[in-house]
C-alpha cells in the first residue's frame, strides 16, 4: 500500500492530462492568439510542476526505481496519448456544429427581378385614382393630365384682366366649395334673379372682418347659376404680392369705373361691395347696419352700360370674426386699414384666424333695371344718388327680414 500511486479522479489514468481529449478546431478558432499563447504557457508550467513533484515523491519512497517502473510512470508525461474513437467522434460533431462563414452578397448575385412587381405598381395606382376621382376615374384622370399638359406647353388663354377660368374652376372654386357647403352651410335664395347671360351688376353688403363673404359669393354663384362672378377689389388687394396674383387669376380686377364698364359691356357678371373696408371693419355693436355706399360709382357704370343691378343680402358673415377691438397704431405701421381684435385673435395666434362656423343665408333680390334711362343719366348726380339709395334700402330691409327668420347663429 505504501508504494501505490494516487491517480486523480477524471484523468483516465494519466496524471496531469485532464480528459486527454485535444480541443476541437472550432474551440481553437474561438480563442485568440493571446489566449492560445497563455494556454500553452500554463500547460508548460503545469508539466514542470508535475515532474518536480514526481521526483520528490521518488526520493521520499527510498531511492530510484527500476527501469520498468520508471518507464511506466514517465510515458504519459513525455508523449501524448492516442485518441479513442469516441474522442474523434466528439471532435467531428463540434466541427460540424460550428457556423460556416458566408461570403457577402454583391449586386451581381441578386435576382434580376427583385423589387415590387410592375403589376403591383399598376394596381396601387388604380386604387389611388379611384379613391381620388371616384368610379369614373379614367376620364377624370385623362382631363387632369390634359390640363397639366396644357399648363406645361402654355396652351391656355387668359383675358385682358388676367382671369384664368380653368384654374379658377379646377382649383380656386374647388378649394372653396367644401368651406361653403360643410363649414358655413350656405343657403342660396333668389338665384333665378341672376341673368343666365349678358352683363349684370351684383351689389352686396360687406362684413366679416376679413372679406370671406366675397369668396363665398363667388362659389355660390358659380354652383347655382353656372356663371363666373368677376369681383371688383380694392387697391390693397392688388398691392399684396401673392394675393394680387391669385385675385387676378380668379377673375378680380381693380374697383374703378373704366374696368367695371368694360366688363359689363363685355357681358360679364360683375360683383361689387360698396361699403368697402368700412363694412368689413365695423365693430360688433354695428353688425348688419349698412355703412355709406360711397359716391355711387357702381350705379353710374350700370347706367352707362344699361345692365340690371341685382341686390344681394348676406347674413352669417358678421359672426365669423366678431370684431371687438382695433389696433390703429399697428395698422398704420403695416399700412392696413385696421388690425382686428376678436375673441380668438391674437390670443390664440394662427388658430385665432379660424372662422366660426356660422350659418349663412344669401338672398338675391329682384333686379333693378337701368336700360330705361338714357346715356346722359349717368351724369345726373341726383339720379345716381336716388338709385344708390334704392339699392341700399333694398339690401338693408332684406337683412332685417333674414335676421328675423334666422333662428340660431350656428344652426
Amino acid at each position: 500500500m505504501g508504494d501505490a500511486e494516487i491517480i486523480p479522479i477524471g484523468t483516465r489514468g494519466r496524471p496531469g492530462r485532464g480528459t486527454g481529449t485535444a480541443p476541437s478546431s472550432a474551440a481553437r478558432g474561438l480563442a485568440g492568439k493571446e489566449a492560445r499563447g497563455a494556454s500553452g504557457q500554463g500547460a508548460a508550467k503545469a508539466k514542470g510542476a508535475g515532474s518536480g513533484k514526481s521526483a520528490s515523491a521518488r526520493s521520499a519512497r527510498g531511492g530510484p526505481r527500476h527501469g520498468a517502473d520508471r518507464a511506466a510512470t514517465d510515458a504519459p508525461a513525455s508523449s501524448p496519448a492516442p485518441q479513442t474513437g469516441q474522442d474523434s467522434a466528439s471532435e467531428a460533431a463540434s466541427a460540424a456544429a460550428a457556423p460556416t462563414p458566408r461570403p457577402p452578397i454583391t449586386t451581381e448575385e441578386r435576382a434580376p427581378g427583385a423589387g415590387i412587381p410592375v403589376g403591383d405598381w399598376l394596381a396601387a395606382f388604380q386604387y389611388a385614382a379611384r379613391e381620388l376621382f371616384g368610379d369614373e376615374w379614367e376620364p377624370e384622370l385623362a382631363r387632369l393630365l390634359a390640363f397639366l399638359r396644357r399648363r406645361v406647353t402654355g396652351d391656355y388663354t387668359v383675358d385682358e384682366y388676367g382671369f384664368d377660368p380653368e384654374v379658377t374652376q379646377r382649383f380656386f372654386l374647388a378649394a372653396l366649395r367644401p368651406i361653403a357647403q360643410k363649414w358655413f352651410r350656405i343657403e342660396v335664395r333668389g338665384i333665378e334673379n341672376i341673368p343666365a347671360e349678358g352683363g349684370a351688376l351684383v351689389v352686396s353688403n360687406h362684413s366679416g372682418t376679413i372679406p370671406v363673404d366675397g369668396l363665398m359669393t363667388m362659389v355660390s354663384v358659380h354652383d347655382h347659376a353656372g356663371r363666373f362672378l368677376r369681383p371688383l377689389g380694392a387697391d390693397l388687394v392688388f398691392r399684396l404680392p401673392l394675393v394680387g396674383t391669385l385675385a387676378r387669376k380668379g377673375g378680380a380686377t381693380l374697383a374703378c369705373g373704366d374696368d367695371a364698364e368694360r366688363m359689363l359691356r363685355g357681358g360679364e357678371l360683375v360683383g361689387v361691395w360698396p361699403e368697402g373696408f368700412k363694412g368689413i371693419g365695423k365693430p360688433w355693436s354695428e353688425r348688419y347696419k349698412l355703412q355709406r355706399f360711397g359716391r355711387g360709382g357702381f350705379v353710374s357704370a350700370a347706367l352707362r352700360t344699361g345692365v340690371p343691378i341685382v341686390p344681394l343680402s348676406v347674413v352669417g358673415a358678421e359672426e365669423i370674426y366678431p370684431l371687438v377691438g382695433n389696433l390703429p397704431a399697428v395698422a398704420r405701421l403695416l399700412g392696413l386699414p385696421y388690425v382686428p381684435i376678436t375673441p380668438l385673435f391674437p390670443w390664440l395666434g394662427p388658430l385665432g384666424l379660424l372662422p366660426l362656423p356660422s350659418k349663412w343665408l344669401l338672398e338675391f333680390g329682384e333686379p333693378i333695371r337701368t336700360d330705361d334711362y338714357d346715356a346722359a343719366a349717368a351724369d345726373d348726380p341726383m339720379l345716381v344718388f336716388n338709385v344708390t339709395d334704392q339699392v341700399r334700402e333694398t339690401i338693408q330691409q332684406t337683412l332685417y327680414s333674414l335676421l328675423m327668420e334666422r333662428g340660431s347663429v350656428f344652426r
